[in-house]
């Protein structure tokens, strides 16, 4: 399975739309564009079709969580 059809699946059993996936990446500091992932989840025989890179299934995995549990809490150090 490609990085494509993991975020394709992920994207419709969560119900995200693009604007969504764009606020999570966001949490993580990843700036992607509307058609950036527009080509993302274009057919693979299309001609503006893009990989979808480890490096973008990465962040929004990981800004994924933050957006479905909140942000990691502040560690406290006992002195």
């Amino acid at each position: 399975m490609s990085n494509n059809e993991v975020l394709k699946k992920l994207r419709v059993a969560l119900e995200l739309t693009n604007d969504d996936i764009i606020r999570i990446m966001d949490l993580v500091n990843f700036k992607v564009t509307r058609s950036e992932l527009g080509d993302i989840f274009r057919r693979e025989d299309h001609p503006n079709f893009k990989k979808c890179g480890d490096q973008i299934l990465r962040n929004f995995l990981n800004g994924l969580v933050i957006y479905k549990r909140g942000p990691r809490p502040e560690k406290t150090t006992i002195k």
